[in-house]
């Protein structure tokens, strides 16, 4: 059976780190699944990449999947680790999809993550803290990636919350919520 694992925490708090730990303490071929993509004309972007990929080892194998994840998650081999990086950046890529769109994909992506035999940690950011978004698209955002957030959070083993420099397990520190059907439409 595979081990599902979510790494949660704001921007800058160390939780692709803690990921990266996690994969390499899996003992496993490790594919970093990378939402994102490279934008030759954001210089500031492609730093954050470059800081990334010096972190990682050279035995990892690294893909770049900002849509097709369900796709990428079904292929996987059972004795591999898939660190997936950002959550967040993939829901960005769905902004413009519609709702009934965007729940179709949430619901195979869950669907998904149940069936496959390889282990799987997931980075997302939190949000939803402060003050709500003045913008509609902000605000779909926010509310898109929490609803993901919630559902992936039920179904993983562990849930790690990285902030202030600390790693709180939140599966051993608190239990999780019912499931239920959410604003977004998607049962989890």
């Amino acid at each position: 059976m595979s081990k599902l694992t979510l790494v949660i925490g704001p921007a800058r708090s160390g939780k692709s780190e803690w990921a990266e730990t996690l994969a390499m303490q899996s003992h496993k071929k490790v594919v970093y699944v990378a939402t994102g993509t490279l934008v030759p004309a954001d210089p500031e972007w492609l730093l954050r990449i470059q800081q990334h990929q010096k972190r990682r080892s050279q035995d990892w194998v690294t893909l770049e999947v900002p849509y097709e994840l369900s796709t990428t998650l079904a292929d996987a081999k059972p004795n591999t680790c898939l660190l997936v990086d950002s959550l967040g950046t993939w829901v960005t890529n769905f902004l413009e999809q519609d709702d009934i769109s965007w729940q179709d994909t949430v619901q195979d992506f869950l669907e998904t993550v149940q069936l496959v035999a390889a282990d799987m940690i997931f980075v997302a950011e939190e949000t939803g803290w402060g003050v709500v978004p003045a913008y509609p698209i902000g605000r779909k955002f926010r509310d898109r990636l929490g609803s993901l957030v919630r559902h992936l959070g039920s179904i993983c083993q562990d849930v790690y919350l990285v902030t202030g420099g600390h790693v709180l397990n939140l599966s051993l520190l608190g239990a999780p919520l019912p499931v239920k059907e959410d604003e977004q439409g998607v049962r989890g």
